[in-house]
């Protein structure tokens, strides 16, 4: 007998919250789809639209080239 396992459904944070926007100066936000090894988390992963994912890579890669964000972690 095999058991399903139930996985909740992902969601975009961005469009449940009409209030949240991505910008490359928030470094706070922009760390939590960031591994601890410095690679940007997929969408699949995180649950995000494809429109929104679209801003957050552009987002992490602008803060990445004014050295808000670093490339790889130590």
């Amino acid at each position: 007998m095999q058991y399903k396992k139930f996985q909740r459904k992902k969601f975009c944070r961005f469009c449940a919250d009409k209030n949240l926007f991505i910008d490359y100066k928030d470094i706070k936000t922009l760390r939590n789809y960031l591994t601890e090894r410095g690679k940007m988390v997929a969408g699949r992963m995180t649950g995000n639209c494809a429109k929104h994912q679209r801003e957050l890579t552009t987002a992490i890669k602008r803060a990445r080239s004014i050295a808000l964000l670093s490339f790889v972690e130590r």
